[in-house]
């Protein structure tokens, strides 16, 4: 038997079955409830202050918890999931937060409550990187943008089923209900997800050709259903890379654009969305109306998703992040200048527009643009790394958050992420890369074409 599988470009001429769908809805079930478990602290913690289970205090070393358990998550996630594989990895991360979510339903204080949010911040943090990972080296190159910002989609679908569950729960039943619900779900997809396939890209990566020929032929027998499949690329010399690559060009410049756009998306999110309903709380509205206010804004996260996942292939990565970018800028000082007290429509109106231009962002940095930027033998360590600085900022974020609410109140909260949005565009305009519709083994080996943003005709799907 030959010792080259092919197995990247057998998998990218592949046509579009229930094989690919299978693959999304089995990773995408354990990525909605990461993002569910993700997005209830916002409706939560609004509900534990109000009630004096929580202080201020405590809320911000709930998040802060959080977001230290997500950064040491995404870090031994990607060494482990180089080393043992995406399945394994992805199955072991899905049980940690599934059963410390419903332990942190049955939390009998503050204290309580924050030790469970720590371990479930583990799971979720590693979920995130090996799912997005995962996907990337299954969907073909032409539709690959698509694929994987409908998967951010499922994830941010989190943020408006917590805010309108929280609206219809937590003033009757309290918080304890949505922890319950982010536990039960991720258990089961657990267990659904035992017929999830390991990644023939890695089994190749790794030197296991056996196991990585039977797996792709079992795939084109089940894809194929007895037609002729179009003949793959020939394979590529991908050069063999080890750990040290990614301090060295041209993986380096990666690692750094990688980075710091999930600086940037993880403060809009965890500095910014998360934190609404205490906006609104602080500006005197009841937590009924401030949950409302919260469903309404959240709508616009699928929206900015969907957005983002039509433009990662038809404009392509690079000029979808800074365009929305741009919006998010203009549309940010904008919304500075109003307040909770102003005409609904109008906090709702601009809030709607900076809220769809984070979520295109977020489609396309989280799910998208990240994952693709590294070769399968580093991926998940180079996005775990990226990752893990993302959601190190994160850990220290909602500190600052909270010293600007106080003192400068949302304009300071603005100015804060309109300053992280124009050093992203800085960084993606000039050593931003275009990986649209290219295959990733050419992203691999084509060093001339890393940053020209150069592409190349894909496989038809």
């Amino acid at each position: 038997m030959s010792t080259t599988v092919n197995a990247g470009a057998r998998l990218d001429r592949l046509p579009i079955s229930s094989f690919h769908y299978r693959i999304f809805w089995l990773i995408g079930a354990g990525m909605f409830f990461d993002g569910y478990d993700l997005y209830v602290a916002g409706s939560v913690l609004a509900a534990t202050i109000q009630t004096k289970f929580s202080t201020l205090p405590q809320n911000l070393q709930f998040l802060s918890l959080t977001f230290v358990g997500m950064t040491l998550g995404a870090l031994v996630t990607g060494f482990l999931g180089d080393r043992y594989g995406r399945r394994f990895t992805y199955q072991i991360n899905l049980l940690v937060f599934g059963l410390a979510s419903l332990a942190a339903a049955f939390a009998q204080n503050m204290e309580q409550l924050i030790v469970c949010r720590f371990v479930q911040g583990l799971g979720l943090g590693a979920e995130i990187v090996v799912g997005y990972s995962t996907l990337t080296e299954f969907v073909p190159p032409k539709t690959r943008g698509r694929w994987l910002a409908l998967m951010v989609f499922l994830v941010v679908a989190g943020f408006p089923a917590t805010a309108l569950l929280g609206y219809l729960i937590i003033p009757t039943f309290g918080w304890r209900p949505m922890f319950i619900i982010a536990g039960v779900g991720s258990l089961i997809v657990w267990y659904l997800r035992k017929k999830l396939p390991e990644s023939p890209r890695w089994l190749e990566a790794k030197g296991r050709h056996q196991e990585a020929e039977a797996l792709m032929q079992s795939i084109e027998k089940e894809v194929a259903a007895g037609a002729t499949l179009p003949a793959p690329a020939a394979p590529s010399a991908t050069p063999q890379l080890d750990a040290m690559a990614m301090l060295k060009p041209p993986i380096l410049q990666r690692m750094i654009v990688g980075s710091w756009v999930l600086i940037t998306i993880n403060t809009l999110i965890f500095g910014f969305v998360i934190f609404l309903p205490q906006f609104f709380l602080r500006e005197g509205l009841t937590i009924s109306k401030s949950l409302g206010y919260t469903v309404v804004l959240a709508v616009g996260s699928l929206v900015g998703c969907a957005l983002g996942a039509w433009s990662s292939d038809t404009i392509g990565r690079r000029w979808s992040i800074i365009g929305a970018s741009i919006v998010t800028i203009v549309s940010g000082w904008i919304y500075a200048q109003f307040n909770a007290g102003s005409d609904p429509a109008i906090v709702l109106s601009v809030g709607f527009v900076l809220i769809v231009a984070i979520y295109v962002q977020t489609a396309l940095l989280f799910g998208v643009y990240t994952p693709e930027l590294f070769p399968t033998e580093i991926r998940l360590r180079a996005n775990g790394i990226c990752n893990t600085l993302g959601r190190l900022a994160t850990v220290f974020s909602p500190f600052v958050v909270g010293a600007l609410m106080v003192h400068y109140k949302l304009p300071g909260v603005i100015a804060l992420m309109i300053g992280l949005v124009v050093v992203q565009i800085i960084v993606v305009w000039f050593w931003g890369i275009e990986p649209a519709k290219r295959r990733l083994e050419e992203l691999e080996t084509s060093p001339d074409g890393l940053r020209s943003g150069r592409t190349s005709s894909a496989p038809s799907t």
